[in-house]
């Protein structure tokens, strides 16, 4: 294992519980890890929480709970959901570990004494909800667009400042120029094309202290003022490498995100890096949302999917399944459970599940026994659409397969055949059975390794169902 790869999801702001937004971009990861270990890479994948703010004082406030209280009770929804859903992370990494507090204290105290940190009075306008300030232009009826039921709050107050304006030539040159020292890629292409032209439009400082908000960790030449939430979130993905003695897996390989906090990842983060003198991350990848039915999800409308719904449901591999076919790489994905039901009877129950109940039960009826064994890699089209994100691509080549079979059986009438021509065909069904399942091993590990073992021979006997039917409820 000589290549290492060091993969991260945003860490999730803990005044909600998780979400299918979350979740689909942990169980993405997560497929991209477990893949990366079948091409025998050595992979560390992180996640977590962030802790800290108004936003998550505020939360405990109203739950009659301390701040910590509250983000030891909300992160452990996240913390245990994830292995639910099969995702086996290395490291699960929380803003409030002391570990984490002391590496960001130390990081940002060595830009202080680089002379790129400055005091400064800061007015202007703060979104609670984003925990970020914006600009008057932003504003819609009074209310930051993305939190429309929040008014947002002037503020006025002296606070820390970094010399994120003096980075902006060096960025712009490290995005563009892929033979730059300092190079990141930040995918997709119309990200990147968004954040080159913020860029070039001028970027102010960035304030990076707060001295009204009590929740956060101290400056550390001025414990008047904690640290801003989302430069010590941003400085997560370099503590989880400190605090497991990791530092052989820096750079971060990709940082998968969702498109509302692109900025944050391919600007801010890299400009604290260049002032630290540390290496930059090798890609950005900002994916969209997903709507529900048609519309934006939220609370209010009653429309949020938690993944909890979804196991309930699907199961882990239905779940995982649905989450990677639909996946908003480029673009936003509607999604409902009422689709999500449709797509998993048509492929999962009826396609794939199909496939195995028919041939394992000819193999039973006719006493086959199966001798011989293939070794598989995976398909250069299939790797080549994983590699890009299209993760539904990667799947729709591997139904392809599994609706030929089933096609084909149906052809040949398979099940009328006799004597060695039956033999040979079952066998080549076989065959592709596990050709399909060991392409679906990241996707759907705990379903392929079902179907391997039950199609290893030398008898091959039907199992339970793999993905029931599911009855649309009246």
């Amino acid at each position: 294992m000589d290549k290492k790869l060091f993969i991260t999801t945003p860490i999730y702001y803990v005044n909600d519980i998780p979400h299918i937004g979350h979740t689909c971009t942990t169980v993405v990861a997560d497929i991209l890890a477990r893949y990366h270990k079948f091409l025998g890479e050595d992979v560390f994948f992180i996640t977590g929480t962030d802790e800290h703010g108004a936003k998550v004082a505020e939360a405990a406030r109203e739950e009659g709970l301390s701040p910590q209280e509250f983000t030891d009770k909300v992160s452990k929804t996240f913390s245990e959901i994830w292995p639910k859903l099969n995702i086996n992370f290395d490291y699960f990494i929380r803003t409030t570990n002391p570990e984490h507090k002391k590496i960001v204290s130390e990081l940002l105290q060595k830009i202080f004494e680089n002379g790129d940190i400055y005091k400064a009075k800061y007015e202007g306008l703060y979104c609670v909800g984003c925990e970020k300030f914006i600009t008057e232009g932003e504003v819609v009826n009074g209310c930051c667009p993305l939190h429309p039921n929040r008014e947002v709050a002037k503020q006025s107050e002296e606070n820390w400042f970094f010399k994120l304006s003096k980075y902006v030539p060096t960025l712009i040159k490290a995005i563009e120029d892929e033979n730059h020292p300092l190079h990141y890629k930040i995918s997709p292409a119309s990200k990147k094309s968004e954040v080159l032209a913020r860029l070039k439009a001028g970027v102010n400082d960035l304030s990076i202290s707060r001295a009204d908000v009590s929740w956060g960790i101290p400056v550390p030449w001025d414990s008047s003022q904690t640290v801003y939430v989302w430069v010590d979130a941003l400085i997560n993905y370099y503590s989880a490498i400190k605090i497991n003695h990791k530092e052989n897996f820096w750079p971060a390989n990709l940082h998968l995100i969702g498109k509302e906090i692109l900025w944050f990842h391919a600007v801010i983060w890299e400009a604290l890096l260049i002032a630290a003198d540390l290496q930059l991350p090798k890609e950005v990848f900002a994916h969209n949302f997903y709507t529900v039915d048609g519309q934006k999800m939220s609370k209010s409308l009653g429309n949020v999917i938690s993944p909890q719904n979804l196991l309930e449901r699907f199961g882990i591999d239905g779940t995982r399944y649905l989450i990677a076919s639909s996946f908003p790489s480029f673009d936003d994905a509607d999604v409902g459970l009422k689709k999500f039901e449709e797509k998993y009877n048509a492929d999962l129950a009826n396609g794939l599940g199909n496939l195995v109940a028919r041939i394992s039960a000819l193999c039973e009826k006719s006493g086959f026994n199966f001798k011989s064994k293939k070794e598989f890699v995976f398909d250069p089209f299939f790797k080549k659409q994983i590699e890009a994100f299209r993760f539904n691509d990667a799947l729709v080549f591997v139904w392809d397969y599994i609706n030929d079979a089933n096609r084909k059986i149906n052809e040949i009438k398979l099940w009328e055949q006799k004597g060695e021509t039956f033999k040979e065909s079952l066998q080549s069904f076989i065959y592709r059975i596990q050709e399909i399942a060991y392409h679906l091993q990241p996707f759907i590990p705990e379903t392929a390794e079902k179907i391997l073992k039950q199609f290893e021979g030398p008898e091959i006997k039907p199992g339970a169902a793999l993905f029931p039917r599911i009855e649309n409820e009246k």
